[in-house]
């Protein structure tokens, strides 16, 4: 077996397959992390040069957050190529955010033993890395939750929370608007395609009213 047919297989798989010599992908998630961190790092290094290193660190968060990779793996369809076990199937794992993105980064970690580092730099520069000019101008590298809860406790005394309103769609592509609470009033509401994405558009939404 190559080291890219491992990266996908999920260790659920092999409780179900013992089979000689098989094994997870979680040695080239390992090796891919680290090779992810290194190419994003030294893309943003280059990009922004006047940038500081908070914010650089923050940007690359974004970047490389486990939503964020796994939305690239739905773009090159990781999820159908995935081997799991039944129960992980039965419950939706070929669509689940923090199994993709493990994909992602052990696809990476075996490209760059089977190819390399050019290869991998050259196939991030066409895909994750792309999103950069986004996350920057729309300020998503903002940690706008722990901005909210900071100026909350000042202001109020209080720890804001987030209410899931409504949800919608198929599972493949759900949606949800959430509102953050902060002494028993609504001060935000967001919409995102997780509720995490949700609650930072809400948290975003109330700075602006609990800072006015």
């Amino acid at each position: 077996m190559t080291l890219s047919e491992t990266a996908f297989i999920h260790r659920s798989y092999l409780n179900e397959h013992n089979e000689p010599g098989l094994e997870s992908n979680e040695r080239l998630e390992f090796l891919g992390d680290a090779v992810l961190q290194f190419l994003s790092s030294e893309f943003l290094f280059a990009k922004y040069p006047q940038r500081p290193e908070g914010e650089l660190t923050a940007i690359r968060s974004a970047l490389v957050c486990t939503t964020s990779l796994a939305e690239e793996s739905r773009k090159l369809e990781y999820g159908k190529d995935l081997k799991l076990s039944v129960g992980e199937e039965e419950t939706g794992g070929r669509d689940k955010d923090y199994i993709l993105a493990n994909t992602f980064e052990a696809v990476l970690g075996a490209m760059y033993l089977e190819h390399s580092i050019e290869k991998c730099r050259q196939f991030l520069k066409e895909g994750l890395l792309t999103k950069t000019e986004k996350i920057v101008s729309e300020n998503q590298y903002i940690d706008f939750k722990s901005h909210f809860q900071e100026i909350a406790q000042a202001k109020l005394g209080v720890t804001p929370n987030y209410k899931v309103l409504k949800e919608w769609g198929p599972d493949h592509e759900k949606k949800f608007l959430v509102a953050v609470l902060a002494g028993n009033k609504e001060w935000g509401r967001g919409e995102g395609s997780s509720k995490q994405r949700a609650e930072v558009a809400a948290a975003e939404d109330g700075l602006k009213h609990l800072q006015s």
